[in-house]
């Protein structure tokens, strides 16, 4: 009797372990390469068959000592698209705002009107003055600004006291124009520089509409012909990495992400090297939403710029304001310059407000051009800010 139960005994253990084996056999796990930071995958747009992705154990940048692997890295399958799948083609960056200018008056044109019915009476008073005033001021063109434009406009108009309805509006639009910044640098920092991609930090407040711009801003460089890397790094939320991961793969691009609760830093840092080693042009990295009241957070910020610098240098730093936050916008952008250096202004909602004036405020404020503009919710709703094209939408009427 002793003989059978041993018997069966070593038969369940050798059935345990064949399935073991079959298991661990069925098991494959990709890596970017024999160093790759632990926590961090490569998601490519729409790979040709799904594969099980690697479990991250979470290892950190800190002080760029990445941990070396430790299973034999597996090489990736090549980066094709499925058969017959078309990845879409968005339109290039030049003439976006043109196009969408229609949009942007509709939304905009009450600012204009309101100054043209002011302007256009025969003989303005000082109520009238107080109303074109109270006009800037609600569209939160700012103080200094309402008043640099309104003594303009005082001067032009005594000179042109039988202007026409058109020329009031060329008026209107000049002067808009000129407080708009048009000589401001608004080129975007995404091409390469000593042979290494530009790399585009996005940065700014919960709820701006970040995630989404960077989305977008990716399809305007694939748009403009550009090879374009996606970093994950907020990965304070994994729908924000979905999220990216899905606007990448409607233009081919690739996305760098990391799991939930994984150091932003050491995610951006592996974005970064991805874009190095596949000689991206460019890599547009997301950080995660913060509050500017939260100094820690900012200092956190500050990290992620310095670790992704030990890999190639940040050419670009885009703060995304959301438009209808009015002058409050300001006070965010104020903090966020104090943290790192940014160097353009992405403002988002501008489909739904009034209140475009934001964008004077802003670059007056701070110094910082306003780059880019969201008009919509349409994937190629972002467009290059442009003074000029800006000014006339927000008058409304013909060009």
């Amino acid at each position: 009797m002793e003989f059978v139960l041993i018997a069966i005994a070593i038969l369940v253990v050798a059935v345990i372990l064949g399935v073991g084996l079959l298991v661990g056999r069925g098991r494959r796990t990709f890596r970017l390469d024999d160093d790759a930071t632990a926590g961090t995958t490569l998601t490519r747009p729409r790979p040709p068959a799904p594969v099980e992705e690697p479990r991250p154990t979470g290892a950190t940048a800190s002080g760029l000592g990445l941990p070396p692997e430790t299973e034999a890295p597996v090489e990736l399958p090549p980066a094709e698209p499925e058969p017959g799948l078309v990845f879409e083609t968005p339109p290039p960056s030049a003439g976006r705002l043109i196009r969408l200018r229609s949009r942007l008056a509709r939304s905009q044109s009450s600012l204009g009107r309101g100054l043209l019915t002011v302007l256009a009476r025969e003989k303005l008073t000082e109520d009238d003055w107080e109303e074109i005033e109270e006009t800037l001021l609600a569209a939160d063109v700012g103080v200094a600004a309402t008043t640099e434009i309104v003594d303009r406009l005082r001067t032009q108009t005594m000179v042109l006291a039988t202007a026409s309805g058109a020329e009031l509006r060329e008026l209107l639009v000049r002067e808009l124009t000129a407080v708009l910044g048009p000589d401001l640098d608004r080129t975007l920092g995404t091409g390469r520089h000593e042979g290494r991609p530009g790399v585009v930090l996005v940065v700014g407040v919960n709820g701006a509409g970040k995630t989404t711009t960077v989305g977008k801003i990716a399809r305007v460089l694939v748009g403009d012909g550009k090879s374009v890397i996606l970093g994950a790094a907020d990965t304070f939320r994994a729908a924000a990495a979905d999220q990216l991961e899905t606007w990448g793969e409607r233009v081919g691009v690739l996305t760098v992400r990391g799991r939930e609760g994984a150091d932003p830093a050491a995610v951006a840092f592996d974005a970064v090297r991805t874009g190095v080693e596949s000689e991206a042009d460019t890599v547009v990295v997301d950080t995660a939403g913060r509050l500017h009241t939260k100094s820690g957070l900012m200092d956190e910020l500050g990290k992620v710029k310095r670790v992704v610098e030990k890999q190639s240098p940040v050419t670009e730093v885009l703060l995304v304001l959301d438009a209808t936050t009015g002058q409050n916008g300001v006070v965010q952008a104020r903090v966020f310059t104090q943290a790192v250096d940014v160097t353009g202004v992405v403002l988002t909602k501008l489909d739904g407000t009034a209140k475009g004036g934001i964008v004077i405020s802003v670059q007056r404020e701070l110094g910082i051009p306003v780059k880019l503009i969201g008009l919509g919710e349409g994937p190629d709703d972002l467009a290059p800010f442009e003074p000029r094209a800006f000014a006339e939408a927000l008058v409304g009427g013909e060009a």
